[in-house]
């Protein structure tokens, strides 16, 4: 006889806030692991919140059958792991370049004192051994890679010996190798007993081979349970009409862009970027050393490198967030740093969105608000825009796809559509230097391929220059001219 881990049926939620679009059906029986698939917005984390039981139904049922675990409560069998570029979760006080600023690291705790105990300690050293977590014991948990972060948020729930694992978007923010050592991972944590595994995915096209069945949602309505063998034939034989439709819009959009008058052409020197013999450390760890680098106007940078090889410390030299750049022999459009500039000054010709600063971002303003936050480079809305900046900041969130959002609180947006409305917010002032940080971090298919687009359109535009970091070499835009290889010390 079947065993049904959770069984969702006809629910809906009390809450008209939190409700799905339709009563949900969801059956999760023993030894079938899940993929929730669907776009941005579609309603996959309100799925997952009914079947976490986090808010009472206003109608239908959600039971659970957990053995052979020796609890019976959803908190003690279900863990669910949102992966975002969080530094310790539980810290509330993380702000934007907190990660940089090394003064402010002496209240950080280390992974160990986070990480939590077993009561199992054999279960603790095979979750040890297998993740290969005792290096990390002693570091502050602030300073891990994004690969770093997400083993030791996987182990932290592991310790715990849940029935049921949730895992929104595990993979976005790796690079090739820590993507094959992670899904290896979960390979071989799906074949433990008493273990299902549910994963929350944006990109439609890439379910692992674990998975048993998808479930697709969209549009806020939970759909069938398909085998992932039917789902893929059925993704496979649509989306190439899809993409026939899209070019269409795609085309006019790139036209839109590339047309924009120039209204921002304050720089007009050479050297966008010049970096000599730089070197950077924390404490013993070394992150760049003896860098050179020279960015000139109008090049196409990717910027590329394992987890943890200094991708992300580097752009924050170049975006005035680090400290420590006062130190090192930097020059940004033509000037020293150091020489009297101030940090708006440099701000003001570069856009930028990154994982540091969407997990920041916590102003729950109207999205347009966030969006014209860019102007002027603040967290948050300090000065009221102009008639023509509120049109602008318009005009791109139309670009991106977003303007039926302008009144939306940010905060009460899917992760997908803020990182829309934050890669407006970097596009909206048509800066000279486009700084992208893995743009496309949970975004859909579609909407993937969309920005790549808006990004290819921009660079078109006269003397634009891009530094672009991203694991997938298939995000990078075809204008990309120059790369810069980082290493891991």
């Amino acid at each position: 006889m079947e065993q049904h881990t959770l069984f969702l049926e006809g629910a809906m939620a009390r809450n008209p806030l939190v409700r799905l679009a339709a009563a949900a059906d969801c059956d999760l029986i023993d030894g079938e692991h899940i993929a929730l698939v669907g776009p941005n917005a579609a309603g996959k984390s309100l799925l997952v919140d009914l079947l976490t039981g986090k808010y009472p139904l206003r109608q239908g049922s959600l039971t659970y059958d957990f053995r052979p675990s020796a609890t019976s409560t959803a908190y003690d069998n279900i863990k669910y792991i949102a992966f975002r570029d969080t530094y310790g979760a539980a810290d509330g006080n993380y702000y934007y370049q907190q990660r940089w600023n090394q003064t402010d690291h002496d209240d950080v705790p280390l992974v160990s004192e986070l990480i939590g105990k077993a009561t199992n300690p054999d279960w603790e050293q095979k979750l040890f051994d297998l993740f290969d977590l005792r290096p990390l014991l002693d570091k502050k948990i602030i300073l891990l890679s994004s690969g770093e972060l997400r083993k030791f948020q996987l182990v932290k729930a592991l310790l715990t010996a849940p029935r049921i694992l949730i895992m929104d978007n595990p993979f976005i923010g790796l690079d090739a190798s820590t993507r094959q050592l992670l899904g290896d991972l979960m390979q071989r944590l799906s074949e433990m007993q008493s273990l299902q595994i549910v994963l929350v995915l944006s990109m439609l096209d890439d379910i692992p081979e674990f998975i048993t069945h998808v479930i697709p949602v969209e549009g806020k309505q939970v759909g069938q349970k398909l085998t992932r063998e039917a789902y893929l034939q059925q993704f496979f034989a649509t989306d190439p009409v899809r993409q026939a439709h899209d070019q269409e819009l795609f085309a006019t959009l790139h036209q839109r862009i590339v047309s924009l008058p120039y209204t921002h052409t304050n720089f007009t020197g050479d050297e966008v970027v010049r970096l000599q013999k730089v070197s950077i450390r924390y404490g013993e760890r070394t992150i760049l050393s003896n860098l050179d680098w020279l960015v000139r106007r109008g090049e196409k940078w990717a910027l590329s490198g394992q987890n943890g090889s200094g991708k992300s410390t580097l752009l924050s030299l170049v975006c005035a967030d680090n400290p420590q750049s006062y130190a090192c022999d930097i020059s940004l459009f033509g000037r020293k740093r150091g020489t009297g500039e101030s940090i708006w000054e440099i701000k003001q010709h570069i856009g930028y969105v990154s994982p540091e600063m969407h997990r920041a971002y916590l102003k729950n303003l109207p999205t347009v608000e966030i969006v014209a936050s860019g102007l002027h480079d603040t967290i948050g809305l300090y000065k009221r825009p102009s008639s023509d900046e509120q049109e602008a900041c318009l005009w791109w969130m139309e670009i991106f796809g977003i303007d039926h959002l302008r009144d939306v609180p940010f905060l009460q947006l899917s992760s997908g559509e803020q990182r829309l409305a934050l890669l407006a917010r970097a596009f909206v002032k048509d800066p000279e230097l486009l700084i992208l940080d893995e743009p496309l971090h949970g975004l859909d298919t579609y909407n993937r391929r969309r920005v790549k687009r808006i990004i290819e359109a921009f660079c078109h535009r006269r003397d634009k220059t891009l530094i672009m970091v991203t694991h997938y070499d298939r995000e990078l835009p075809s204008t990309i001219d120059h790369r810069l290889s980082l290493t891991r010390h």
